[in-house]
């Protein structure tokens, strides 16, 4: 990665299942303010804004129109990206890193009660043939979760530990929508929602926003107190339609991965990364990201969940801040899991803080099924 960048400054909305008071603009405009505060500019330092918005989950088309004043837009270059947060950090950083622009802007927001995230994410399907199916995140994610688990052994016991780990962190984390004390027995018996994924299983959708400021070197360097620096971005896709691919292999996401470390000189993740903020929409997918990041070898999550070994006390911390599964704003998720990132290399994610953190991973996916993937990595 030529040049470096850093993240100056991040905020959250505390993420809820609706926030019927707030809309768009508002969500946008508090994370926006907390942002700059954190990196203790106005919004005249900012050269260029990237909203992570979407016209299906925003029922509007050019969602990113309804927030150019909240966004400090005026006479602004605004771009969108609608997708992940992570995706929409990326393009802000290919921005800073090309030296048109010193700062960047990225600001995500979604109001997924506003609107039947089934139908709008059965638009996210080819419209000739499987849309028509009536396929959605979870009936789709339900397809992947069986194959992963009948091709590599996994038990939906060991997908349950996910859940009792990521919910019970959540309890740390004050912006978390789901904060539970869960027991594996409490998971399975948890409503079933497409076989083999039960409530507890799935991410809570909701509302929240995020924002972020990037910067060049010469910002990070000479206008921040405490830069967390970019050491390496991947991204990759892979093919469209579902039966196009083995959905129990993460080929994207190994290659993606893959740029990720060769750019941030990680030769071994399990050994080199201090924590990791994975994008858990279901608890089987994070146990699938694990073994693409390079954390174990393939189908050996499952078993090391077993052991303890992503829970808080063991070798790698995975989702400290409690996960997707338990605050899941589509479009928003993918960028809280970078801010976390940022606060753990900071040392200041509170009571979920991570002793000792000085590089962390954060992971961010697109399309069903993970069909896109993007690893970032930060650190001192």
């Amino acid at each position: 990665m030529k040049g470096r960048a850093a993240i100056l400054g991040v905020a959250q909305t505390v993420h809820e299942r609706e926030k019927p008071d707030q809309t768009f603009a508002d969500l946008a405009f508090d994370v926006v303010s907390g942002a700059l505060e954190d990196a203790q500019m106005t919004i005249q330092d900012v050269d260029t804004i990237i909203t992570v918005s979407n016209d299906f989950w925003d029922g509007r088309t050019i969602s990113s129109m309804a927030l150019m004043d909240a966004v400090g837009g005026y006479g602004k270059n605004v771009s969108t990206v609608e997708g992940d947060g992570t995706f929409g950090a990326f393009y802000g950083l290919m921005r800073v890193l090309s030296g048109s622009y010193r700062t960047c802007l990225v600001v995500a927001h979604c109001k997924a009660s506003e609107g039947q995230p089934n139908l709008i994410n059965n638009g996210m399907f080819d419209p000739i043939y499987y849309r028509r199916l009536g396929l959605d995140a979870l009936s789709s994610a339900a397809l992947q979760a069986r194959r992963y688990m009948d091709k590599y052994g996994v038990s939906e016991e060991q997908c349950a530990l996910v859940s009792v780990k990521n919910h019970g962190n959540a309890r740390r984390n004050p912006c978390a929508q789901m904060p539970l004390d869960v027991s594996v027995e409490d998971v399975m018996a948890s409503q079933m929602l497409a076989e083999p994924i039960k409530a507890l299983d799935a991410s809570p959708l909701g509302d929240g926003a995020c924002a972020m400021i990037l910067g060049d070197e010469y910002t990070a360097k000479h206008a921040s107190r405490r830069p967390v620096w970019v050491k390496g971005v991947g991204t990759c896709a892979d093919a469209y339609f579902l039966g196009d691919r083995d959905l129990a292999e993460v080929d994207a996401l190994v290659r993606a991965a893959r740029t990720a470390y060769d750019q941030a000189d990680v030769s071994d993740p399990r050994r080199d990364i201090d924590v990791a903020e994975v994008f858990d929409g279901f608890s089987y997918q994070e146990l699938m990201w694990l073994e693409g990041l390079g954390f174990c070898e393939r189908g050996a999550a499952g078993r090391l969940t077993e052991s303890g070994a992503t829970t808080l006390s063991g070798r790698i911390p995975v989702n400290p801040s409690g996960g997707v599964l338990s605050a899941h704003p589509p479009l928003v998720a993918g960028l809280v899991r970078l801010a976390e990132a940022a606060l753990q290399v900071r040392g200041e994610a509170g009571e979920h803080q991570i002793d000792g953190v000085r590089t962390a991973l954060a992971h961010g996916t697109n399309g069903p099924c993970g069909q896109s993937h993007c690893v970032w990595i930060v650190g001192r």
